[in-house]
């Protein structure tokens, strides 16, 4: 059932675009908060959304409700923010000047943080933590596209009980936890690939294939996997495999990769990173927020995370227009020298 209360998207890019448009094209009632060029976009094309196993919605551009102000969630009941995680402090300072009581704010962003943020800025209020497992590709106007499996992520709480519903017939059910870092330490883990896909520049399912990339990542993974054993921390687990486990996959042969991984994750040819796709708009990425982690917490135990500080370090260059095209074996390369240097 869709549900009475106004949704609001604040920040509405990939993710946004298409989680609140899976919501309203189901009969919700949602409003979308977004930057100028995206709200033009939008009024002139409505909204596309696909996925992977064959989904085909569409949202007309006179049924969207779109604005560029925080006051447009002035009577939401549910706030989804969806803005990349350095935004996270003002979109926080924005919602406390205009929510109405009792209305309930998920943060859906990457990084481990940005619950804790939201709640600074608006205390007393119902501020829960979620998590996007999947990939989300703006493919032109108004199209988006899902591409690989997962269930949206969120902490449990009897606020969220009213907007479950909306979220299923949506075909976004709720995953509710009743603790949530495990699962963004896991989520983490896995994003670590985002950083080796923007610098292979390629499509997720392209780059996987190719055994020098997986292990760039498995480097990667193994470097945060040792600091959050070290920190008593256990990932969860959101792949039929243990956390611990997929390094060990990643280095496998690739035909052997390709049977094994097929059975874990569904990945399709169009998927990317979101990582790949700010470098292409020309966007400050968000690699402190995610390898950044890794480097911050290596340094909170007075250690050091070479990979994943060098994985942040070529990002930054290629924002800066430095190389955006690595190959996997001079990537590879380059991590290794990173790790012989530490």
């Amino acid at each position: 059932m869709a549900t009475q209360a106004k949704i609001c998207i604040f920040g509405a890019g990939s993710i946004g675009c298409y989680v609140g448009g899976r919501l309203a094209a189901h009969g919700n009632d949602v409003v979308f908060i977004a930057r100028p060029r995206i709200v033009e976009e939008l009024s002139a094309s409505g909204l596309h959304l696909t996925d992977w196993e064959g989904a085909d919605l569409r949202v007309a551009a006179g049924q969207l409700q779109l604005a560029t102000s925080a006051q447009a969630a002035a009577d939401a009941g549910l706030v989804l923010v969806t803005v990349k995680s350095a935004a996270t402090d003002e979109v926080g300072a924005e919602l406390a000047a205009v929510l109405k009581p009792g209305a309930v704010i998920v943060s859906l962003q990457n990084g481990l943080h940005n619950a804790e943020v939201l709640r600074k800025r608006l205390p007393g209020r119902t501020v829960l933590q979620g998590m996007v497992p999947f990939n989300v590709l703006h493919r032109g106007p108004g199209a988006f596209h899902h591409g690989s499996e997962g269930k949206l992520e969120a902490e449990e709480h009897p606020a969220l009980e009213p907007f479950l519903g909306a979220f299923e017939k949506a075909g976004l059910p709720l995953e509710l936890h009743a603790q949530m870092l495990p699962v963004l330490w896991a989520k983490l883990l896995l994003n670590l690939n985002n950083a080796v896909n923007a610098l292979s520049n390629q499509p997720l399912k392209a780059e996987l294939s190719q055994r020098a990339y997986r292990r760039c990542l498995a480097l990667a993974q193994e470097e945060l996997l040792g600091l959050l054993g070290s920190a008593g921390v256990k990932p969860a687990k959101l792949t039929p495999l243990p956390p611990h486990w997929i390094p060990k996959l990643l280095g496998v042969p690739d035909f052997l990769f390709r049977r094994l991984a097929s059975q874990m994750l569904e990945i399709d040819p169009l998927a990317r990173s979101s990582m790949w796709e700010d470098l292409q708009a020309g966007r400050k990425t968000e690699v402190d927020y995610l390898n950044g982690e890794v480097v911050r917490l290596a340094y909170a135990q007075g250690r050091h995370a070479p990979v994943n500080a060098r994985l942040m370090s070529l990002i930054h260059q290629a924002e800066n227009g430095g190389q955006r095209e690595w190959s996997g074996e001079a990537l590879l390369a380059e991590l290794r020298r990173a790790c012989q240097g530490r």
